[in-house]
């Protein structure tokens, strides 16, 4: 849907997607393609420059991953930052050798006058994480920065604009590295900060228009989530006659969540939304089971059957909108092996085939927090828009064992007074994802002067970045205690509370 800005060929690092955050920060569109992928998918992009990411490789390693060669004749600006700085020397004329002193962690730079470091300050902080090392830079290469223990950290070829760097100038420990990706790309590469928000709104809909054509027309599986509603928003302001959401309340949402969907959508924006009253089929559906997977499993089919009738009463449908993201694509099409299929979103999967319908996904260009920047260039509430991430199968994977309608509604309680404390305290947004958790246990309290057997509850905090790893978020003791005196004191039915303290890994953000 996007052209132009620049291609970043991804080798492995786990730096790579901080490359491409950094360079769309700075305004400039940027992809990421499979670092051996074919030059045909290069010139797709129509890029104005490439990036040879990191790797955990070494470049004469037999079986390591290799650009197509036309990297190395290409007019384009290229910048080699660390495996990529490498890959230039070894395929143009140098020599990379291991066994030299490795390094790890931040380093003095000493950089010298040149076209990469021009206006960049020598002897600043720089972030290293390799082994291996340039000894020799081909022919037309200089040296033009160097550390302590590594005489070539950085080497640059004027008449080609190639560029290699040792370090990583994605991270903030790298603290001129921001410096240093602005200069390559705008006073190197010559290209322009035109990537925002406005602009994407303004290309994405008219890819929609395009895709539906004159006739077509969209309905999308409205779940209340960040995602489905900025695709929601962007889609009504696209083809507004054309467009369907449809809202499945499985039972098993967030306190007031239907009521705040209907109101957004159906009372707010206007939409044609079609609700669906799925909690009594959901929770019959459920009840007796244990097994988490099975839940899931039930859960997904019973949304599809659901949403599957809702749908073929609209009349003249053809496409089927879903909120895949950059990362799900990303995912996809690393070099390591594409994953079977591009990650679903938890409320479609399956049906663009069972119903026939093509599938449409107008946010797969955007990460996170670019869909939150459009959700808000699109009209949402920085309240919904800045929401925590919600499981699919909403709080029956929070109910350990059987999930009853007595349990949704002690959870939901709970969630309630944890989730409206974090915001009452300003600490939701420091937090990635908050929830609550009913555990399958009873324990011993003191009410007054009664005793009493009631349940226990998990609270669960963690910060990341993107929700592939997280650590749990260091909530303050006083806080602590006052949001568990809160939840006993207003929710009647609980007599215990615990924090989660673990991370992921080893464990996961969600406990079932």
């Amino acid at each position: 849907m996007i052209k132009g800005g620049v291609a970043i060929l991804d080798f492995g690092s786990q730096y790579t997607q901080l490359i491409a955050r950094r360079v769309r920060e700075l305004g400039v569109y940027c992809e990421l393609l499979p670092g051996n992928c074919e030059w045909k998918e290069v010139e797709k992009l129509a890029p104005g420059a490439i990036v040879l990411a990191g790797s955990p490789y070494s470049v004469y390693q037999q079986g390591s991953p290799m650009p197509p060669d036309d990297v190395f004749s290409t007019k384009l600006p290229v910048l080699g930052i660390c495996y990529g700085m490498q890959l230039l020397a070894h395929r143009t004329g140098g020599r990379v050798e291991g066994g030299h002193h490795r390094e790890y962690g931040p380093a003095s730079l000493n950089t010298r006058t040149s076209m990469l470091f021009d206006g960049i300050k020598t002897g600043q902080q720089a972030w290293m994480s390799h082994g291996d090392r340039v000894t020799q830079v081909p022919p037309g290469y200089t040296v033009v920065a160097s550390t302590d223990l590594l005489p070539v950290a950085a080497m640059e070829n004027t008449a080609l604009k190639r560029f290699g760097v040792q370090f990583h100038p994605e991270v903030n420990h790298t603290v001129f590295g921001t410096a240093l990706l602005r200069h390559f790309l705008f006073d190197i590469a010559g290209l322009r900060a035109n990537w925002d928000m406005k602009y994407f709104s303004t290309v994405a809909k008219q890819y929609i228009r395009d895709e539906l054509g004159e006739n077509g027309k969209v309905i999308l599986g409205l779940s209340g989530g960040v995602d489905s509603s900025v695709v929601a928003a962007l889609l009504h302001s696209a083809v507004a006659d054309r467009f369907v959401p449809i809202f499945v309340d499985n039972g098993l949402l967030r306190a007031g969540e239907r009521e705040e969907v209907e109101n957004t959508f159906k009372e707010h924006f206007r939409m044609d939304l079609v609700t669906v009253d799925g909690e009594d089929r959901f929770l019959s559906e459920l009840a007796g089971v244990s097994d988490p997977e099975q839940k899931r499993k039930i859960i997904g089919r019973v949304f599809i059957e659901l949403f599957e009738e809702a749908a073929n009463s609209i009349p003249g449908v053809t496409h089927l909108a879903q909120g895949t993201l950059y990362p799900d694509v990303i995912e996809s099409v690393s070099f390591r092996g594409p994953s079977a299929t591009i990650k679903s979103h938890h409320n479609v999967g399956g049906l663009p085939e069972r119903m026939n319908l093509k599938l449409l996904e107008p946010l797969r260009e955007l990460f996170k927090d670019e869909v939150r920047e459009l959700g808000t260039e699109l009209g949402l509430s920085r309240r919904m828009v800045s929401r925590h991430p919600f499981p699919g199968p909403g709080l029956a994977v929070r109910i350990l064992g059987p999930v009853t309608r007595e349990d949704r509604d002690l959870l939901q309680k709970v969630d309630s007074v944890f989730i409206d404390y974090l915001r009452e305290k300003g600490l939701y947004d420091e937090i990635w994802q908050a929830f609550s958790v009913l555990l399958p246990i009873r324990t011993v309290g003191v009410m007054g002067d009664e005793r009493t057997y009631d349940r226990v509850v998990a609270l669960r905090a963690v910060t990341s970045t993107d929700g592939m790893t997280a650590d749990w978020y260091r909530m303050d003791p006083a806080h602590m205690a006052a949001v568990s005196s809160r939840i006993v004191n207003r929710v009647k039915g609980v007599s215990r509370i615990v924090y989660d303290i673990s991370s992921k890994p080893p464990g996961t953000i969600e406990w079932e």
